[in-house]
């Protein structure tokens, strides 16, 4: 089993920035895709960002590009998400997924997934 353990949520004004850390423990970290995704009171659970295995491809939903930056460090079993410019639409849980093999968007082929840290932002 691979477990996920994300931090960093917290409360801030529109505008701000926060930084999300997903740490993973009990599997090979290093060979799993990481996906963000949130999810918004009432609100399907979206992609947010990913990255492959080896942290060199990443791939973004449209309404994130240019604001967020996803990123991980294999030697940390760690994967990060910087959120600049946030806006208070971007209030949500976010969570953490892993998957053994290539990066996806889809939240049904991801198969770990951490319990989510609430991001609150204030406009």
């Amino acid at each position: 089993q691979l477990q996920l353990a994300e931090s960093g949520g917290g409360l801030v004004q529109a505008g701000g920035s926060l930084r999300l850390s997903c740490a993973a423990s009990g599997l090979t970290f290093s060979r799993y895709a990481t996906g963000w995704f949130r999810q918004a009171p009432g609100k399907e659970r979206e992609f947010v960002a990913a990255i492959t295995w080896g942290g060199v491809g990443t791939y973004y939903a449209d309404s994130m590009k240019g604001r967020f930056t996803i990123s991980r460090d294999n030697a940390k079993n760690a994967v990060y998400l910087q959120m600049n410019s946030l806006k208070p639409e971007d209030t949500a849980v976010y969570y953490c997924a892993a998957r053994y093999g290539q990066l996806s968007d889809l939240r049904v082929e991801y198969d770990y997934w951490g319990q989510g840290t609430r991001v609150t932002i204030s406009s």
